[in-house]
């Protein structure tokens, strides 16, 4: 059988290999040393915000920005329901209420006026509204413009859950640097990776100390341990965080790579009727994460799910868009501004192999795949 061709798998090499090494030698070992102060001030630096603090993942990002934004029981966060099941998780870790909002047709990102809509329905009911988490979907920014002007009329904090979208744009501005802060995501899959990690960005002093603090146990400043508050263990390896630096010097041409097999797609499916490549429009600001077409089976006779059958009778990894997280058991009964988008974008959506790591052999194979089945079903 073949090799196994895998959607977005860590792109790693000699770089990252030295660094690591480097790093061991030095013999910062544990969680904490110069990698992890170097790491988060180049990623600040490249996003464009005064404050980084390195995290075991981009979950724990979002655990310990929404606790020092204030979230907790008796609250609701209003998040996009068209996500990673990681982003509303982490509203559960602080105990107050998810509600959902769905998508913007052409993106899949958290559509600004069904936000109003929620916002106005809550303040309506008297209920408190602690934050807005809108979610960069595959390494498109969401409508900031749109979404933090709703977020300020109604005086309620945004934390950007960008961890699918370092490199990408909106405006001229950096993902990871909207809102009261925003996250990234190092993990295995993502453009660039630190094998688990993220980090917390913002321009605010106070919260980045704060986050900081519940990160390392919450441990208060004196020789012997006191504590005065619950904490976390979630602080970032010194040697995740050297891999993490030579990633970083590498992102610029992952991400051009990755735009290159965005671009093979689009010259395969482009003059396909019914089926569009997601998100194609305006994606020269994307860091082009992953790719995904969208298909409209009553035109084109075919459904999502056989080209996925087709592609894995190779060993060529699809899967379909995010399943909402409206849909999810876990989350039944969730309340929500719900359309019926990101369900369409479901049942229609497939995301294709993406990953920087892919060699020309293999982009090769998955192109010649999806034209033969594009061949057989146009015969």
């Amino acid at each position: 059988m073949s090799e196994r061709i895998h959607m977005s798998s860590p792109d790693v090499g000699e770089l990252e290999e030295a660094a690591v090494v480097a790093a061991m030698r030095s013999g910062w070992i544990a969680p904490l040393g110069p990698d992890v102060d170097a790491f988060e001030r180049e990623i600040a630096s490249r996003v464009g915000v005064a404050h980084g603090v390195a995290l075991s993942s981009g979950t724990a990002a979002l655990h310990l920005g929404l606790l020092s934004l204030g979230v907790g029981p008796g609250t609701v966060v209003v998040t996009s329901t068209m996500t990673f099941a990681a982003t509303t998780n982490a509203v559960m870790y602080t105990g107050a209420e998810p509600y959902f909002v769905d998508a913007d047709v052409t993106t899949g990102n958290m559509d600004p006026v069904l936000l109003r809509r929620a916002l106005e329905r809550l303040r309506a009911s008297g209920e408190t509204v602690s934050a807005i988490v809108p979610v960069d979907l595959l390494g498109k920014t969401v409508d900031y413009t749109g979404i933090l002007a709703v977020a300020a009329e109604f005086e309620v904090p945004v934390l950007a859950d960008a961890a699918e979208s370092l490199g990408a744009t909106h405006d001229g501005r950096a993902a990871g640097s909207f809102g009261r802060a925003s996250i990234v995501s190092f993990n295995g899959n993502k453009i660039m990776t630190t094998s688990g990690g993220g980090m917390l960005l913002t321009d605010d002093a106070e919260l980045a100390q704060h986050v900081r603090y519940l990160a390392t146990q919450a441990r208060q400043p004196v020789v012997h341990y006191e504590h005065t508050d619950v904490g976390y263990n979630y602080r970032l390896s010194n040697l995740l965080a050297a891999l993490g630096r030579a990633q970083l010097s590498r992102l610029d041409d992952m991400i051009a790579s990755r735009r290159r097999m965005r671009d093979r797609y689009k010259a395969l499916f482009g003059p396909v009727e019914g089926v569009e490549v997601f998100g194609a429009a305006g994606d020269e600001h994307d860091n082009v994460w992953l790719t995904s077409i969208v298909v409209d089976e009553a035109v084109t006779g075919w459904a999502p799910s056989e080209l996925a059958g087709f592609l894995a009778q190779d060993d060529i990894e699809s899967r379909p868009l995010w399943k909402p997280m409206h849909l999810q058991p876990v989350f039944a009964g969730a309340r929500g501004e719900i359309t019926g988008t990101s369900e369409q974008l479901f049942s229609r959506g497939l995301t294709l192999p993406s990953g920087s790591a892919l060699t020309e052999a293999q982009r090769d194979r998955v192109a010649a795949r999806v034209t033969e089945f594009l061949r057989e079903r146009s015969a």
